[in-house]
């Protein structure tokens, strides 16, 4: 039997966290959440994941902090991040790549290509 994907969302509007939730653990992923970065990097610190998908505005610590702080570290560094934004310019874009982003999704996100990227990228 097939382990189950853990992904880790990392959003500060609970509206958003609740629509991720449903659509990922609906579609068979485990699901844990975040309300920024630091609580993100506080959660990574003692658990294990598959993906993290990130917003990029939010308050303490943004995606790109985030990012950095991940691909920085040892025992996460090669997780895949998806960036779930409704920024969509080619210079953050370029950020998020740089700082050691996976990918890239806007919102309002489609769930269905949501659960593709994310079953993309899990290893």
């Amino acid at each position: 039997m097939s382990r189950t994907t853990r992904v880790l969302t990392v959003d500060d509007s609970a509206s958003m966290r609740a629509l991720l939730n449903h659509a990922l653990s609906t579609n068979g992923f485990e699901v844990s959440q975040a309300d920024d970065g630091v609580s993100a990097l506080e959660w990574l610190a003692v658990n294990e994941v598959d993906v993290v998908i990130t917003d990029i505005n939010m308050p303490r610590l943004d995606g790109f902090g985030l990012i950095e702080q991940v691909r920085g570290g040892t025992r996460h560094r090669d997780r895949p991040i998806l960036v779930l934004t409704t920024e969509s310019s080619d210079e953050k874009k370029a950020r998020a790549r740089a700082a050691g982003a996976t990918g890239w999704i806007v919102k309002p996100f489609d769930t269905d290509k949501l659960v593709a990227a994310v079953r993309r990228v899990a290893h």
